[in-house]
C-alpha cells in the first residue's frame, strides 16, 4: 500500500508516517519512481508506535525498544524492560517536579487572596 493509505488506515497524518520512517521507526520499499510502499504489518506498526508515542517515549526510546518486537528474544525483552523502567523512573520525576510547583502556585494564589481580603477590608473601613 502507499504512504497515504497506510496513514489513512492507522489514522495518522502522512508527515506522521515520514517522520516515522526518518527516525528508522518504520520503514517502506521503494517503487522505481520512488514512492513508498508499505505492508499490511505497517498499520499495526504504526499503532504501536502510536501507543509508545501516548505513554510519554521520545522516538529515540521507541527506536531503544523495536528490537524487541523486529527480533524478540530473552535479551532483547530485558533490554526493552529496563528501557522502560528508566523511562518511567524519568517521567515519575517530572510529575514530582510539577507536584511541587502546583504547590507553589497554591502557595502563591493563597497569598493574593489573603492580600485580596485586606483591600476588600480596607476598602470597607475607608467608606
Amino acid at each position: 500500500m502507499r504512504i497515504g493509505e497506510l496513514a489513512s488506515r492507522s489514522g495518522v497524518s502522512v508527515r506522521s508516517v515520514r517522520y516515522y520512517e526518518e527516525q528508522g521507526l518504520l520503514s517502506s520499499s521503494r517503487s522505481t519512481s520512488g514512492q513508498r510502499h508499505y505492508t499490511d504489518s505497517e498499520v499495526d506498526r504504526v499503532a504501536f508506535i502510536q501507543r509508545l508515542y501516548a505513554a510519554g517515549l521520545s522516538s529515540r526510546t521507541i527506536a531503544d525498544l523495536l528490537p524487541c518486537v523486529d527480533t524478540p528474544s530473552e535479551a532483547n525483552s530485558d533490554a526493552a524492560l529496563e528501557r522502560m523502567a528508566l523511562e518511567r523512573e524519568r517521567l515519575s520525576g517530572h510529575i514530582a517536579e510539577l507536584a511541587r510547583t502546583r504547590d507553589a502556585l497554591d502557595q502563591l494564589m493563597a497569598t493574593a487572596r489573603a492580600h485580596r481580603a485586606r483591600i476588600g477590608e480596607t476598602a470597607l473601613v475607608s467608606g
